[in-house]
């Protein structure tokens, strides 16, 4: 070895050993953090569980009064939560992106048992992927139902004054859990974990709405009426669908997969791009929900051996890859601004390149944005920020949408690594 390739050799390794650095305790502190809070917190949309606000005589239904509650706890970069009284609780898909980042760090450990001493060892991590499995489970949303679903613990109503109450079911934190428990079975071979995970088929197949398109159709995102020409959260009904499919080899899944597939694809644009929704009032492309559909298309690409929509897939990526981070590894919410800067859309990424396989190709990106995001969003304290707006940041510890999303995401990192 001459002295230029010891040199090469030698940064390199300088440079693998700090983004080590940075990955590991980053990991560690969100981990420590969320241990420490038992994996229970607020969400940014939990304004209505205020026992203050929603206490008041003739407020409490209506809908003007709710959406303003809402949006003040949402929008507001300072915290009143706690003076209004509203509880910290588990959040199923809270619960189930942790579910996934311990299974992702059992299969670490599994392959690097060295590292055993970061994060306890493989018996170790098992017992947790039962406790966070079985507490998942308990979660499923009640009711007339057909098959496992799940909800979020809190009321909650979009600007179109539509209101959702507690624990109803949606397709996106549905198929969340269902992988998750899915990843779970894989590893503990507990039967219970798989026949709950493929019940949930039959929630999107029975108890979804179908908006009928030109080539296909769109899942609902709920079963209530509403929210129903979403690409995203018909690109999950697919995935979840996949995903049994895989188990099951039902021809029906797979049929209905594709169906909702087509109606997604035929609304993509000629660039690549995919707008949130079908409606005037949905028209923007963001980064989180464009990686949200790749892995759906990727999924199904996968399990089912259908490559007949891979353009579609290809040309996403590439334009969900080229739009939506900078040179710095500053991650854009939107593709044509970048403000606000949303937690989601780097944790996103790095689902996003290790479930396509991606990783490696994409490697200096994923290294560029892991430091940005940790050096501008991550508290002393481990727990990740909410959003950087332009002027002013909301670094309120939401427990689903920021700590548990980035512990999921991390995980996907060190997998890969």
């Amino acid at each position: 070895m001459n002295i230029q390739q010891f040199l090469i050799y030698l940064i390199v390794f300088l440079v693998r050993s700090t983004e080590d650095n940075i990955l590991f305790k980053s990991l560690l502190k969100l981990l420590d953090y969320c241990k420490k809070e038992q994996f229970k917190g607020w969400d940014p949309y939990d304004g209505l569980s205020s026992r203050v606000l929603m206490s008041i005589p003739g407020f409490k239904y209506n809908s003007l009064y709710r959406l303003v509650v809402i949006q003040f706890f949402k929008r507001n970069p300072i915290n009143f939560r706690k003076i209004a009284l509203v509880p910290k609780d588990y959040n199923a898909k809270g619960i189930g992106l942790f579910l996934q980042g311990f299974c992702n760090l059992y299969k670490v450990i599994d392959t690097n048992p060295e590292l055993s001493k970061y994060f306890g060892n493989s018996v170790d991590i098992k017992q947790q992927i039962d406790e966070f499995a079985k507490l998942l489970i308990s979660l499923r949303s009640h009711g007339k139902y057909h098959g496992a679903c799940w909800g979020y613990n809190f009321d909650w109503q979009n600007r179109t004054g539509f209101n959702f109450p507690k624990y109803t079911p949606t397709v996106v934190a549905t198929c969340f859990c269902v992988t998750a428990l899915i990843s779970a079975y894989e590893i503990t071979k507990n039967q219970e974990y798989l026949d709950v995970a493929l019940s949930s088929a039959q929630f999107v197949i029975r108890d979804l709405h179908r908006t009928e398109t030109k080539d296909g159709f769109l899942f609902s995102y709920s079963p209530l009426k509403g929210h129903e020409t979403v690409y995203n959260a018909s690109l999950l009904g697919s995935n979840l669908l996949s995903w049994c499919y895989k188990y099951t080899e039902d021809e029906e899944y797979k049929h209905l997969a594709l169906e909702s597939i087509k109606a997604c694809c035929h609304g993509q644009q000629d660039c690549g791009a995919w707008v949130y929704g079908m409606l005037p009032v949905q028209q923007w492309v963001d980064s989180f929900h464009t990686g949200y559909n790749l892995v759906a298309l990727n999924d199904y690409e996968q399990f089912t051996g259908d490559k007949s929509y891979n353009s579609c897939l290809e040309k996403g990526f590439d334009y969900y890859i080229k739009n939506f981070f900078e040179d710095d590894g500053c991650p854009k919410y939107y593709d044509n601004k970048k403000y606000p800067i949303d937690i989601h859309c780097p944790g996103q990424l790095f689902i996003t390149l290790a479930k396509m396989g991606k990783f490696n190709e994409y490697k200096l990106l994923a290294e560029k944005v892991l430091k940005w995001t940790v050096e501008n969003m991550q508290s002393h304290k481990g727990f990740f920020y909410y959003q950087k707006k332009k002027g002013i940041d909301s670094k309120i510890s939401y427990m689903r949408w920021s700590n548990a999303f980035m512990f999921c995401a991390l995980t996907y990192y060190l997998l890969n690594e």
